[in-house]
């Protein structure tokens, strides 16, 4: 007699073992709500505990995908106590841990004292690339500015802490499952720049529904489990916003400052000033704005020309009173490179746009 489709997938996932509680997923009951259809798509509940490693998700969808007459994976990653607490069980699955800082959550006797953020001295200067709003160039910036660092001599690693939205691996052109020598995930590098992204470890399409303990998880995974060695600086990219992410990696670990881009735009300036107020509450000092898009050059005659307006950085670095690193022009060539996987101070290093971005690796360097 053939076994049923529902009897192949449970034996799949007997396969894969969590290295904290040493059990199979089924077993230990963090896959379940397993659902098929007759066609052979398969949707399943996967639930991950802030210490359990992320990499789970994806070695579950490969062996699901593997069993034969499956046609199409879904996994839906939920944090273990939340989904314990929404069900009224005991949660067994997910270990005590430190709550993320939410006002009025719960009442004060009942809050958990955030953790304390551990030194990782070999990554040398931490610095937080971020942005009040998407689409102000915050990972082009990035992936610039680390990729200039490195020129100069630098050991530079480059983490993507935008979980929500991973575009390192196509900015520095690599994409491939990183290799894990022991306990030690092997970063990829590019450019003369050590690499690791939540985008190496899912599919191009596989959306990171997650809440703040797996972000957190994510991100102090990939301080403490990659292999970076000694390194001088250790720049992060950080998801728009003032979320998850950017508690995490303060709860997470000491960070030297944080890097605030915007564009002239007013709208731009209000978010990324929100942004920057909230490391400075945190105590990460603001090192500096840097205004990409700030001007046109005509390729004719040179001249700037101010498509979205002007003085948007100058006014929120003197608002903030720090330094305006730089003014860096809209120049189509950038956006290319960022799609090649070539930065411009690579593709293009005498172009304007690349000048500007290494003399503002070197201000930061000073």
């Amino acid at each position: 007699m053939t076994d049923s489709l529902t009897t192949r997938i449970d034996r799949a996932l007997q396969t894969i073992k969590n290295p904290r509680t040493g059990q199979d997923v089924l077993a230990s009951g963090q896959a379940r709500d397993i659902a098929t259809t007759t066609d052979g798509k398969v949707r399943l509940t996967l639930l991950l505990a802030a210490n359990d490693d992320a990499t789970i998700a994806r070695a579950v969808r490969q062996a699901v995908e593997r069993v034969d007459g499956v046609t199409d994976v879904r996994v839906d990653v939920k944090d273990a106590a939340e989904f314990a607490a929404a069900r009224n069980e005991p949660p067994a699955a997910a270990p005590k841990r430190a709550a993320l800082p939410v006002m009025d959550a719960a009442p004060a006797a009942q809050r958990t004292a955030a953790p304390t953020p551990v030194l990782y001295p070999n990554l040398g200067r931490i610095i937080a690339v971020s942005s009040g709003k998407g689409g102000v160039g915050k990972s082009t910036t990035t992936v610039n500015l680390a990729v200039a660092l490195a020129l100069m001599g630098k050991k530079v690693g480059l983490m993507d802490a935008d979980i929500y939205g991973p575009n390192i691996p196509r900015m520095m052109g690599v994409d491939a499952p990183p290799p894990v020598d022991g306990e030690k995930i092997i970063p990829l590098e590019a450019h003369g720049v050590k690499i690791m992204s939540l985008g190496f470890l899912i599919e191009r399409d596989q959306p990171a529904i997650w809440r703040g303990p797996i972000v957190m998880k994510i991100i102090t995974q990939f301080l403490r489990d990659v292999a970076w060695g000694k390194l001088d600086y250790f720049l992060v990219d950080m998801p728009p916003g003032t979320g998850d992410a950017q508690l995490s990696l303060v709860q997470a670990t000491q960070v030297s400052g944080a890097i605030i881009v915007t564009t002239p735009q007013e709208v731009a300036v209000g978010d990324a000033l929100r942004g920057a107020k909230m490391f400075q509450r945190v105590g990460v000092p603001v090192l500096g704005v840097v205004e990409n898009m700030s001007y046109f050059e005509s390729p004719d005659t040179g001249k700037p020309m101010a498509i979205f307006g002007t003085g948007g950085g100058k006014r929120l670095a003197d608002e903030l009173e720090v330094p305006l690193l730089g003014e860096v022009p809209l120049y189509p060539p950038v956006l290319e490179g960022g799609d090649s996987g070539r930065p411009i101070v690579v593709a293009a290093p005498e172009s304007t746009a690349a000048r500007k971005f290494t003399e503002i690796a070197a201000k930061i360097d000073a």
